[in-house]
């Protein structure tokens, strides 16, 4: 697929293709990020969630998810998430000091405990502050911002297209658009065709996010949406060589995945403490599990381990039995 190889431009910046890692609360940390940077093939990486009250005052040496390596900053975009004008901006500042690519503002997480704060998703029912966030980050900074929405909550396009033009008034970048309404999280499909009209109703690039398991997911979303990009979620983390794979050509073998899983644990121990580094873990097995046809089996195999070293002792384990990859994934593993 050409068009996933072709390069585009974000405000002054160009990413050399259309394929975004998306941030994921959790899963998307430095150890991550790292893995997908080793098999390479990526247009640009997003942070997990920031606190926007946090940032400001972090500590990148000690924080789990403000945590970066230098050389991936010139790829690498942050996300805040925070409930005011004036906590967004001065987080933003922080990023761009920092060297970041850009900054992206969650309104799309409907997490209650998100919500609960003022934060993420909830913003969308209150469209003039969200819009009033846009434009304080985006006169705070001169990087690209990007903003990450939902459908909002009811199952209505015509609000998010709404929103979607007054984000891009208010001066953001780029959109990342996740055609699911937040009260559903994953319980039903994503709606492709609200891509469609939120990409019609803007002249800023719009990236497509929901159910991109295969390549050719991707062909029938650019079809379907006319949409400038994907963000990859869930199967990147299943599969973190996917960026490799669909922008050049890297063949995963019967090794791929479970070398990936034992390096997962080698850059978990090489950014976190013992405790930290397997509870980490525990959160990607799941995501990897889904890629086998006895997905759950592995799944609770790897869950048993309460060490590094035991765990890698279960993939090592695990990987001799040479089980069948799947070729889309379970997802009753996705959570």
């Amino acid at each position: 697929m050409n068009f996933i190889n072709t390069p585009l431009t974000i405000k002054n910046s160009t990413i050399s293709n259309r394929l975004l890692l998306a941030p994921m609360a959790g899963l998307g940390h430095i150890a991550f990020r790292e893995l997908v940077s080793e098999f390479g093939g990526y247009g640009l990486l997003f942070t997990g969630m920031c606190s926007a009250k946090a940032v400001p005052h972090e500590n990148p040496a000690v924080s789990p998810v403000f945590k970066w390596r230098t050389e991936e900053l010139p790829h690498l975009v942050c996300q805040i998430f925070g409930p005011d004008p004036e906590s967004m901006a001065r987080a933003a500042r922080r990023i761009e000091k920092e060297g970041f690519f850009g900054v992206d503002l969650n309104f799309g997480c409907s997490v209650s405990a998100i919500c609960k704060k003022g934060s993420g998703a909830i913003l969308l029912k209150s469209p003039d502050l969200a819009v009033a966030i846009v434009k304080a980050v985006r006169q705070a900074v001169e990087i690209p911002v990007f903003v990450k929405f939902r459908t909002g909550w009811e199952n209505n396009v015509t609000p998010a297209v709404d929103m979607a033009r007054r984000f891009e008034d208010a001066g953001a970048h780029a959109l990342v658009f996740h055609p699911r309404i937040a009260p559903d999280r994953r319980s039903r499909p994503p709606v492709w065709d609200h891509i469609t009209h939120v990409k019609q109703a803007v002249s800023i690039p719009v990236f497509g996010n929901g159910n991109l398991f295969e390549l050719s997911d991707c062909k029938k979303m650019y079809k379907q949406t006319g949409c400038d990009g994907f963000s990859m979620g869930r199967m990147a983390v299943a599969r973190p060589w996917l960026f490799a794979q669909w922008t050049r050509g890297f063949v995963p073998d019967e090794h791929t995945a479970f070398n990936a899983a034992l390096r997962m644990t080698q850059l978990l121990v090489k950014y976190h403490d013992e405790r930290t580094a397997v509870k980490s873990f525990k959160k990607y097995v799941p995501y990897f599990a889904a890629g086998f046809k006895f997905g759950h089996a592995i799944c609770k195999e790897l869950l048993k381990g309460d060490e590094i070293r035991e765990i890698q002792d279960i993939i090592t384990s695990l990987a001799a039995q040479k089980p069948e990859s799947a070729l889309r994934p379970n997802l009753h593993l996705f959570s």
